[in-house]
């Protein structure tokens, strides 16, 4: 029972670290490594600070899972963000959970 509760938690930590490590990679450039986009292209694009209680009230989970399934595209149809590519289902929720980390 025990050895079942640390390989379920050693799987989770292993999770978060592969969605840390996916976020780094992939979405920090624009939302930076706080989720606040003040990087120069997060400052471009005027993406929301995503450790902002209200923005995270107002994003649901579908809408972050939507956005990286299928990208972003401005008022004009211009596309903001690409969509992202070779992300499993499980994935994409580790990274819908990076990006709820940075609540405050």
């Amino acid at each position: 029972m025990v050895a079942t509760a640390l390989l379920v938690g050693a799987c989770v930590s292993a999770h978060a670290a592969d969605a840390k490590e996916t976020y780094d990679k992939s979405c920090a450039k624009c939302h930076g490594p706080d989720g606040k986009g003040q990087t120069k292209m997060g400052q471009k694009l005027g993406l929301k600070d995503l450790s902002d209680a209200k923005v995270q009230a107002d994003l649901t989970d579908a809408a972050i899972t939507k956005s990286i399934k299928e990208g972003v595209t401005d008022k004009e149809g211009k596309v903001v963000m690409k969509p992202a590519e070779g992300l499993s289902d499980d994935d994409i929720k580790g990274l819908v959970a990076q990006v709820r980390s940075f609540k405050k």
